[in-house]
């Protein structure tokens, strides 16, 4: 079976040129940009990809837009700082020979600052790969992502995640991921107490963040100050929703 890949960017000039060269052995490559200011598109054109520019629409219209302009039967999603391994390049390339489920998931490594989760790191696995004819993109705010009418077989071998080289950059996202689910969130603010030591507890010992030292530690204490964001940030918009308070002394 021939493979389309599709990406959509917007200034990932610094991750992009890993990207595309991990899938350039693809039947097609569709970048789909948002109207990038640096050289995101003329690196998408240096690989051979089909480049359009489109405003960005959100996650998960941006991302079908990108599927529709695929020719190819199955396709391969990837975001432009992600990148396949040469094992997943040869597992997929095996499987397309003869797909026998409608989509399939990958693990993937995450780069946690100035490391890599180690091999014993529980990793997330990642709808990726699938037949567009039985799947579609969801419209999750943040984390759009493909779905399958079908079965998903879960491959071995793992595409790696550049997202996150500093502590910085990850608390950054983590503020904008929060602020953009706040709007459709329920506000139950006995949760901003409960949710984030359940989830420290889960990714330092469940996912075994635990062994990747003071990174490890320090994922999971964002992860569970992101938990506490999304609950206050909805509390906040119930708030916000209220008459201002009065001081005392106003007339």
């Amino acid at each position: 079976m021939k493979l389309s890949v599709f990406v959509t960017t917007f200034n990932n000039a610094q991750t992009l040129s890993r990207c595309l060269a991990s899938v350039a052995w693809a039947d097609e490559i569709i970048v789909l940009d948002s109207n990038s200011g640096d050289a995101s598109r003329s690196i998408a054109a240096g690989f051979g990809a089909r480049v359009f520019i489109e405003p960005f629409k959100g996650y998960g219209a941006q991302k079908r837009s990108a599927m529709e302009k695929t020719t190819h039967q199955w396709v391969l999603l990837l975001d432009a700082d992600e990148a396949l391994t040469a094992q997943a390049s040869a597992e997929i390339r095996a499987v397309l020979a003869a797909p026998d489920a409608a989509g399939y998931a990958l693990p993937r490594i995450e780069q946690m600052f100035w490391t890599w989760a180690k091999p014993a790191t529980r990793h997330n696995h990642f709808l990726r790969l699938f037949d567009k004819t039985k799947g579609a993109i969801n419209d999750d705010p943040i984390h759009a992502a493909p779905k399958v009418t079908g079965s998903v077989r879960r491959l071995k071998a793992a595409f790696v995640h550049f997202g996150e080289p500093t502590i910085a950059r990850k608390i950054d996202k983590l503020n904008a991921y929060s602020s953009g689910l706040a709007p459709i969130r329920r506000a139950r603010a006995p949760l901003m107490l409960l949710r984030p030591p359940i989830s420290f507890v889960r990714h330092y010992l469940f996912k075994r963040q635990i062994l990747n030292g003071w990174a490890g530690l320090i994922h999971s204490v964002s992860m569970a100050f992101y938990d506490f964001l999304k609950e206050a940030k909805a509390h906040e918009k119930t708030r916000a929703a209220e008459p201002p308070p009065r001081l005392d002394g106003d007339a």
